[in-house]
């Protein structure tokens, strides 16, 4: 049965699961979580990618970020998984996979659900009962959108930069907005979004921009 079509488009975000092979971890120390996020750092740029947001957990990663171009997440993802696990294998004395075979994607297509995602990603930790409070783990993103931790991995998407023009009330918009839990149908359509590779947003603009991506890259998808 061949594989689904995966769909990116060039500046519309795009939410990427990476999970470790069978769900083992595939981060076991302190420097594996800080190799992992200099090789996304440099990835990123490379791929012109601009990432918003990251988690990563002990056997999984979430990304959201904006590609320049339809091929930027594949060659990104396909970049950083094979250097992390050159790394990981040599740190940890062990050969064969890391990754759980293709990553998982969904094209998020419009800005409510732009920040309904990122504040799923970064309260993952939470969600899963690691920490109490977000800022409290040290791995993602959340500390450096919420409270403006200095930072050269994170790029604003506009929907984080509506929130407010200026930055420090717009920290606190975004804290307040975490503050809130995720509606159970919200949590499960970001869910099965993801998982099935299937696009997120309201169907006004799905039909939008997937129209005009058929129109505009009729072979697009990864």
């Amino acid at each position: 049965m061949p594989r689904p079509r995966r769909l990116v488009l060039p500046s519309v975000p795009l939410h990427v699961i990476q999970r470790g092979n069978n769900r083992l971890p595939c981060f076991t120390c302190r420097s594996d979580y800080l190799v992992y996020l200099d090789m996304l750092r440099e990835c990123a740029y490379d791929c012109g990618c601009a990432l918003h947001a990251y988690v990563l957990m002990t056997n999984h990663t979430h990304l959201l970020f904006s590609p320049d171009d339809e091929h930027g997440a594949s060659v990104l993802m396909q970049r950083l998984g094979q250097r992390y696990v050159q790394y990981f294998n040599r740190r940890h004395t062990r050969t064969g996979t890391l990754w759980e075979g293709r990553f998982r994607s969904c094209l998020v297509l419009d800005e409510q659900y732009f920040l309904a995602c990122q504040r799923y990603i970064e309260l993952n930790p939470v969600r899963a009962q690691m920490v109490d409070e977000p800022e409290h783990y040290p791995w993602s993103s959340y500390r450096i959108n919420a409270f403006g931790q200095d930072s050269s991995l994170i790029k604003p998407h506009l929907a984080y930069l509506r929130l407010h023009h200026e930055t420090i009330p717009r920290q606190a918009a975004y804290r307040q907005l975490c503050g809130e839990a995720l509606p159970d149908q919200l949590l499960a359509e970001i869910r099965d979004a993801s998982n099935g590779n299937r696009s997120l947003g309201i169907e006004e603009a799905r039909a939008t921009v997937l129209d005009d991506a058929v129109a505009q890259f009729p072979k697009t998808g990864l």
